[in-house]
C-alpha cells in the first residue's frame, strides 16, 4: 500500500519539476545581482546568496509531504484491521460519497442456518417429508459455493440426512441451482424465479411472504417442475452494523442496501440496521450496473460485499471494500480488506482516508509556505533593510526543519482514532 503513489503524490512531483530549474534560475539571479551591487568582497557575498538559496530551497519537505502521510496513515489502518492496498485507493476512499451496502455477510454474519421447512401435501393429503426434501435440496446444493447452499448442507449434516449422488448440476446466476438426483430433477430456486416461472405455490407463497417479512431467506424447492417446500434460512444481523450505518450517515454519505434477497426480506433487515435506501432482487451483474449508476449520478462509489456474486461490483466501484471473512474472490477484486469482518471499518477507513488527505494537503501548503518565504530571505531580500543575509548554516537548519515539521504533522495520524470508538 505504501509503495503506490497517491494522484495528489503526481500533483507533488510535477511541481517540484517545475519548482527545480525555477530555483536554480533564482540563485543565478541572485548571484549576478550581488555580484554587480553587492558589498566587497562581492564575489564571496553572491557565492553565499547563491548556495544559501539552493540549500533552503531543497524540496525535501515537498518530496515528505504525501508518502509519510500515506506511510503513517496505511499503517494505522492495518492497526485497525484494514488493509488498503495503495496510496492511489486511499484517496480515491476519502472522495467516496455514496456506498453500497451488500447484505449477507456484510450487514449479516454470512452464517445462515435453516429455521423453517414448510412442505406442500401430497395428492393423498399427506405432508411430503421434510427430511426428504433436506436430502433432496442438500444433495443438488454440494456443488455450489452460496451461503444459503452452505446452510442447507449444514442442516442435513446436524440431521444426520445422507447425501445423494448429483449429475447434470447447473448454477443459474442469482436464480438458483438444478441437477438431477434419484432420477428426479431437483431446483432449488428464489422466490423470485418461482413466480417468474409461474410455478403453483399455493399456500407456500403466502408462507414464503411471511417468513422473507420476518427477515429470513426464503428459497423454493422444486422437484420435477412441481413446488414441494419452502425452506426458510435466516442469517443474524452482526451487533454493529447498525452502528456502522448511523456513522456512515452522520458523515454525510449515501447509504443504500443492495441484495439478491426477496424485497420483504431485504425491508426487514435494511429497517433493523436502519439503512433507508435498498434494492433487492438483484443479480450479480446488476449490482455492478448500480455501481455504474451512482457513480454517473454522485461521483465517487464504494462497494462493501464479500462474496463471489460481489466480486463484478467490487471491481466496478471506485473503491471496491471486501470483507475479510468472506470469498479470496471478493478479495481480489476489492481496493481494501476489512480483515476482522466488522461493518464499523468501512467506517474507519473512509474517516482514516479523509484525515490522511488533509494531513498531506496541510503538509504540501507548509512545503510552499516555506519556499514562499525562505528563498527571498536566503537570496538577500532583508539585506538592504536589516543589514542582514542568511548563512548557508542557518539555511540548512531552516531545510531540516522544514522536513521535520512535515514528518511531524504526519505523525499526528498515529493519534487517529475512529468516531465509533469515541
Amino acid at each position: 500500500a505504501q509503495a503506490t503513489k497517491a494522484p495528489i503524490q503526481g500533483l507533488a512531483d510535477r511541481v517540484a519539476g517545475v519548482f527545480v530549474p525555477i530555483v536554480i534560475a533564482l540563485a543565478i539571479a541572485a548571484f549576478v545581482i550581488w555580484f554587480d551591487v553587492g558589498p566587497p568582497p562581492a564575489l564571496i557575498f553572491a557565492t553565499v546568496a547563491l548556495v544559501t538559496v539552493l540549500i533552503i530551497a531543497c524540496p525535501c519537505a515537498l518530496g515528505l509531504a504525501t508518502p509519510t502521510a500515506i506511510l503513517v496513515g496505511t499503517g494505522k489502518a492495518a492497526e485497525h484491521g484494514i488493509l488498503i492496498r495503495g496510496g492511489e485507493a486511499l484517496e480515491r476512499l476519502s472522495n467516496v460519497r455514496t456506498v453500497l451496502l451488500d447484505k449477507t455477510g456484510t450487514i449479516t454474519e454470512g452464517k445462515p442456518t435453516v429455521t423453517h421447512i414448510v412442505t406442500a401435501k401430497k395428492p393423498d393429503g399427506t405432508p411430503i417429508s421434510p427430511a426428504d426434501v433436506l436430502k433432496w435440496a442438500a444433495s443438488v446444493e454440494q456443488r455450489s459455493e452460496h451461503p444459503l447452499a452452505l446452510a442447507i448442507l449444514k442442516a442435513a449434516k446436524d440431521k444426520q440426512v445422507g447425501l445423494l449422488p448429483v449429475e447434470k448440476f447447473a448454477a443459474m446466476e442469482g436464480r438458483g441451482v438444478r441437477g438431477t438426483v434419484d432420477r428426479r430433477i431437483i431446483e432449488v430456486i428464489s422466490l423470485r424465479h418461482a413466480r417468474e416461472r409461474s410455478l403453483e405455490l399455493g399456500t407456500l407463497g403466502q408462507d414464503a411472504d411471511r417468513l422473507a417479512a420476518q427477515g429470513r431467506s426464503p428459497v423454493i424447492a422444486v422437484v420435477n417442475n412441481t413446488v414441494y417446500a419452502v425452506i426458510a434460512i435466516s442469517d443474524p444481523i452482526k451487533p454493529t452494523s447498525k452502528t456502522a450505518v448511523e456513522h456512515l450517515k452522520k458523515m454525510g454519505l449515501q447509504v443504500l442496501m443492495v441484495s439478491g434477497d426477496s424485497k420483504k426480506g431485504a425491508e426487514a433487515v435494511a429497517k433493523e440496521v436502519g439503512v433507508e435506501e435498498l434494492v433487492a432482487e438483484v443479480l450479480p451483474s446488476q449490482k455492478a450496473d448500480l455501481v455504474r449508476k451512482y457513480q454517473r449520478q454522485q461521483g465517487g462509489v464504494a462497494m462493501v460485499g464479500d462474496g463471489i456474486n460481489d466480486a463484478p461490483a467490487l471491481a466496478q466501484a471506485d473503491v471496491g471494500m471486501a470483507i475479510g471473512t468472506g470469498t479470496d474472490v471478493a478479495m481480489e477484486a476489492s481496493d481494501v480488506t476489512l480483515i476482522r469482518g466488522d461493518l464499523r471499518a468501512a467506517v474507519t477507513a473512509i474517516q482514516l482516508s479523509r484525515r490522511t488527505l488533509r494531513t498531506i494537503r496541510f503538509n504540501l501548503f507548509w512545503a510552499f509556505i516555506y519556499n514562499v518565504l525562505g528563498i527571498p530571505i536566503a537570496a538577500g531580500a532583508l539585506y538592504p533593510f536589516l543589514g542582514v543575509l542568511l548563512s548557508p548554516i542557518l539555511a540548512s537548519a531552516a531545510m531540516a526543519w522544514s522536513s521535520l515539521s512535515v514528518v511531524l504533522n504526519s505523525l499526528t495520524l498515529r493519534r487517529f482514532k475512529p468516531a465509533w470508538a469515541t
